[in-house]
């Protein structure tokens, strides 16, 4: 079965094609830019040169039909017609606490994403907005959401509640949800396949660490902790996120700036983070440049988001009294030796002792640590799409 996986943002939409059977990908690509001026497609097949088409993009449902005429194009397409494509997978950023898996879409779960729109008003609305415009493209294709925040659903009332008046979890549901679970449920599974571990006695930390950046304690494959909470703002400093701070420090700065809570947010999300600590950005390429050409304040906030990093690892550790396996994934994790090594520089406690010869091992798959280390660290490059094909496989 060739399955479509669709990732929409507000202006965006991310694609992939892919064959079910062998896995691989048929065709990938991004539109930019919608309902903005200067869209843009970028369309990819495997071993050719990638095609940037310039056009209009009005709304999600003009990006989708040209998606579809991309992949059924005579010039650059990949199949003959939309009849090949048998299933479409949605990520989903929150399925709140109505979605603890995948499911395929009706009326009635589209209704109920839609209630979720409170908790993610960035991300669900524009999910929304590309499931009904592939529905109105290919409105006999069966369709699939797979929810960010369906892995974490198993982690129990002590992990997920907040010290707060209990009636503001029962009247709003204010909890800890954790993202990227898409990539945690893929990344965790792998480890443990690639380690020969049990599935119902393994005890597996994940760093995603991309620019947006969690943890997640994963115990005989469940999810027990995660470091995002009601929002993706909790936790890890990441690229432009804060993370965890004291929550008094949004009252200091409101007064001090004398701004309110929209604008505070606003700071917290998109100005802070090692973007807004380091005074250079959010690329950890750029970052580590200036590191190595002597600039303080980049080594500080590499060491910042490193120590941060290992203390949650310290703290999952501690959650599932013990661990037996660490992983690095996404952009940074996967790539970025730095983080990576001045992180692995706190683990000595648990037993880990790091193969020397792979301090500059990147993007590929294998394992970090040497063949006496109690402790395995692994790197698992992330696949959120062929994740979601699978889901969408196994549900239709």
């Amino acid at each position: 079965m060739k399955v479509l996986v669709i990732n929409c943002g507000s202006s965006s939409l991310k694609y992939q094609l892919i064959d079910s059977d062998s896995e691989e990908v048929i065709a990938k690509g991004l539109c930019e830019r919608i309902t903005i001026e200067g869209s843009m497609l970028t369309h990819q097949v495997p071993g050719k040169d990638k095609v940037e088409v310039k056009s209009p993009m009005p709304d999600h449902k003009a990006a989708v039909s040209m998606v579809l005429d991309m992949l059924t194009s005579s010039e650059h397409g990949v199949i003959s017609d939309l009849s090949e494509i048998g299933a479409v997978g949605h990520r989903v950023v929150h399925g709140g606490e109505k979605f603890a898996k995948s499911v395929v879409i009706d009326d009635d779960v589209i209704k109920a994403i839609a209630e979720c729109n409170d908790l993610a008003p960035l991300h669900n609305p524009a999910n929304l907005i590309g499931i009904e415009a592939c529905k109105a493209c290919m409105p006999n294709v069966p369709m699939v959401a797979v929810f960010d925040t369906a892995f974490h659903q198993t982690m129990p009332k002590k992990a997920y509640l907040y010290g707060l008046p209990y009636e503001y979890y029962e009247d709003y549901k204010v909890r800890r949800y954790g993202f990227h679970g898409t990539s945690h449920s893929f990344v965790s599974k792998r480890c443990i396949e690639l380690l020969n571990l049990d599935p119902k006695n393994s005890k597996v930390i994940v760093c995603h660490l991309g620019n947006g950046a969690s943890i997640s304690a994963v115990l005989n494959g469940e999810s027990v902790d995660t470091s995002m909470g009601l929002t993706p703002l909790e936790g890890l400093i990441m690229g432009t996120r804060s993370g965890d701070i004291d929550p008094a420090i949004m009252e200091f700065l409101a007064n001090k700036l004398n701004v309110g809570i929209p604008e505070i947010m606003n700071i917290l999300n998109k100005k802070s983070g090692v973007a807004g600590l380091s005074k250079i950005g959010s690329d950890f390429r750029d970052l580590g440049a200036a590191a190595d050409n002597g600039d303080e304040l980049a080594i500080t906030t590499l060491d910042t988001y490193s120590y941060r990093v290992a203390k949650y690892i310290g703290a999952y550790a501690a959650a599932m009294n013990g661990v037996d396996a660490i992983c690095f994934t996404a952009g940074i994790g996967e790539n970025n030796t730095t983080v990576r090594n001045k992180v692995s520089e706190y683990l000595g406690y648990l037993g880990v002792v790091m193969d020397e010869s792979k301090r500059d091992f990147r993007g590929e798959e294998g394992e970090l640590t040497a063949p006496d280390s109690k402790v395995k660290v692994m790197l698992i490059p992330t696949n959120e799409e062929l994740a979601i094909a699978r889901e969408t496989v196994a549900l239709v």
